[in-house]
């Protein structure tokens, strides 16, 4: 069983501590990165106690997550992109939170067969606790999001969370030299795909009572926040999330309706291979002496805001390794 060290001044996720004098009963924590770049590999492990010169202990992750697992009881959530990377991670990470809860998981992208593979991997590591859907959908295709929801089985059709996680880059091309093809994949997938996603959950939403209620969830990029030379039109994709993500928030404060964006720095997946079409070898460039966030990471944080009491709304995160200060910022290492 792996020991992890926990550091109890981050500020992230909520864990139980005591102390022999009971005068301290709460702090937070983060699983964040260490020197070995230790992975986690279920929620439901048990860890062994961090001990530290303050005497804290403290308690298992099972105990910890309890009242997530408690806020996932029945519910189906829905996340796009989930063939790879951040999607794949997050659809792992809510089954783990939740194995034996009656939680249905709707997993959609353009690459079925990979879907197909994590579904299978999800009903053997949850001895089929969580139901899981694999759905083929290409979201810059407008026609297969207008018959998405009527397209779904009755009794998966009450979602409860959009994690609207698909997404993409093309080139590094600059101004007037970006191809117009590049451009369309990028803003029909990034930009429209995710708008036409949430307008067709929408409605689900908004049936329930007290004004509505569910999460919509809209990965972002600090790109979003920070635009750069080369990603003109990556960034200007992001940034229309950001924009999107702001006024919806602000449309639906009358509601239960809780939206929440997650900006991500430098992480590794299939991005970089995807952007420099299929060139691994400058794809891994992008990384060389660095240590990137992995699609894990955003998921538990995708996971965490998901889980919060209904009144508590992570309105937004930014997210960076510790060797990034800003899009272009970085430490890199000697290689």
């Amino acid at each position: 069983m792996p020991s992890v060290q926990i550091r109890t001044t981050a500020n992230l996720f909520r864990t139980a501590v005591t102390r022999s004098s009971f005068l301290q009963s709460g702090y937070n924590r983060s699983l964040s990165r260490y020197s070995q770049r230790q992975t986690l590999a279920s929620p439901s492990l048990t860890f062994k106690p961090a001990v530290s010169q303050n005497r804290f202990t403290i308690f298992t992750r099972t105990m910890a997550s309890s009242a997530a697992a408690k806020r996932l009881e029945g519910k189906t959530v829905l996340i796009t992109g989930a063939s790879s990377g951040i999607g794949r991670s997050t659809a792992l990470e809510f089954a783990r939170t939740n194995p034996n809860g009656n939680l249905r998981l709707i997993v959609t992208a353009r690459r079925a067969e990979s879907l197909e593979e994590l579904a299978a991997e999800i009903h053997k590591e949850t001895n089929n606790g969580v139901k899981v859907l694999p759905v083929k959908l290409d979201v810059s295709k407008a026609d297969e999001i207008r018959g998405f929801v009527n397209s779904l089985p009755e009794e998966w059709r009450d979602i409860h969370v959009l994690v609207n996680n698909a997404g993409l880059v093309k080139g590094v091309a600059k101004a007037p030299e970006i191809d117009e093809e590049d451009m369309n994949i990028v803003f029909t997938t990034n930009v429209t795909g995710l708008i036409n996603m949430t307008q067709a959950i929408l409605p689900i939403f908004q049936k329930r009572p007290n004004g509505g209620q569910g999460d919509i969830i809209n990965i972002g990029s600090i790109a979003g926040r920070e635009p750069y030379p080369g990603g003109g039109i990556y960034c200007a994709s992001k940034a229309a999330v950001r924009s999107f993500t702001d006024s919806l928030r602000k449309e639906l404060i009358a509601t239960r309706i809780r939206v929440i964006e997650i900006d991500p720095g430098q992480v590794e997946t299939e991005f970089s291979v995807v952007r420099f079409y299929g060139d691994k070898s400058k794809a891994d460039a992008v990384y060389a002496g660095c240590d990137p966030l992995t699609p894990e990471d955003i998921a538990e944080v995708i996971v965490f805001a998901a889980t919060r009491k209904e009144n508590v709304v992570v309105a937004e995160s930014l997210l960076y390794p510790n060797h990034q200060a800003s899009a272009l910022i970085m430490h890199r290492r000697p290689t």
